[in-house]
């Protein structure tokens, strides 16, 4: 069938020595929506840590330039997943992030989780609404190419296997997801941003339909009030059901990443020398490689 193409090409491919060619497929052709809505979903399971969310909330950015703090990192992220990390534009990209995270103290520990959350959360979005799950080919070659980024990153004590990577992801959110204040600022910026796509007489409707997404230990983490049960009911079926549609579909000729799309923060377009801080972009635009 033409819709399992890519998967065909996919499987012919080996994830560790071809991990970069089968993420750049599954993120620009097999799964660019599902995809960024579940590195959203990731975004919100960082803020569930204390010691994340209390960087985060004294940088201000969440507060002050929401939109933009969101549009780099989706950016920052597509841009690794377009053109590997090893290309002049992956490259950049995690010398930006290096340069950034070194003005902070932030825990390996930390750093390791975070990093985690981009290999599983997109998995468990598939496997509960995708038009289909990942392949093992796929989830290997996820953990791997993330891998590598987080060795590029200087990140320490990467687990060598898939599985391993997974049980310290479970372990560290049993161990660390406790409701903070930062928790709740962070969270609110964060939802108030999503809420500000909306006309304002559909946002009432809308931040249920947020806290629908985030399990009840996420609730708890927040402080958020827990939706109706028949709203998220209704909106997995929804999601279930445009799984399916899609399933019936021909295969995306065009990739469709992130960088592709319309930003709001980015009307005319962007460039790598503006992504980043406002106040840290002069001294992180040094050396920076014209465009």
């Amino acid at each position: 069938m033409k819709r399992y193409q890519n998967l065909h090409q996919i499987h012919q491919l080996d994830p560790i020595q071809d991990h970069q060619e089968i993420c750049r497929l599954m993120a620009g052709y097999e799964f660019p929506w599902d995809i960024n809505r579940a590195l959203e979903i990731a975004l919100f399971r960082t803020f569930c840590v204390p010691s994340i969310s209390a960087l985060l909330d004294k940088t201000g950015e969440f507060h002050q330039r929401p939109q933009k703090r969101y549009d780099d990192t989706a950016l920052t992220v597509a841009e690794i997943l377009k053109w590997g990390y090893d290309s002049d534009r992956g490259q950049e990209v995690i010398r930006r992030m290096n340069h950034m995270h070194g003005h902070f103290q932030i825990s390996n520990a930390d750093f390791l989780y975070v990093l985690s959350t981009f290999i599983y959360e997109p998995v468990r979005w598939l496997d509960r609404f995708g038009w289909r799950p990942m392949s093992e080919n796929e989830r290997l070659a996820s953990f791997y190419f993330w891998q590598a980024v987080g060795q590029r990153m200087q990140i320490q004590n990467i687990p060598d296997t898939y599985e391993a990577f997974e049980r310290y992801n479970v372990e560290y959110e049993q161990q660390h997801f406790r409701y903070a204040q930062t928790n709740r600022l962070v969270g609110d910026s964060t939802q108030n941003l999503m809420l500000s796509w909306f006309p304002c007489w559909l946002r009432p409707l809308v931040r249920p339909s947020v806290h629908s997404f985030l399990d009840d230990r996420m609730l708890e983490a927040y402080g958020f009030t827990a939706p109706p049960a028949f709203l998220r009911q209704a909106i997995a079926y929804s999601l279930r059901l445009r799984g399916r549609v899609l399933g019936w579909l021909p295969p995306r000729k065009q990739p469709k990443f992130y960088t592709d799309a319309d930003h709001r923060s980015y009307p005319n377009g962007y460039q790598l020398t503006q992504l980043g801080p406002p106040r840290m972009l002069e001294s992180l635009n040094q050396g920076t490689k014209p465009e």
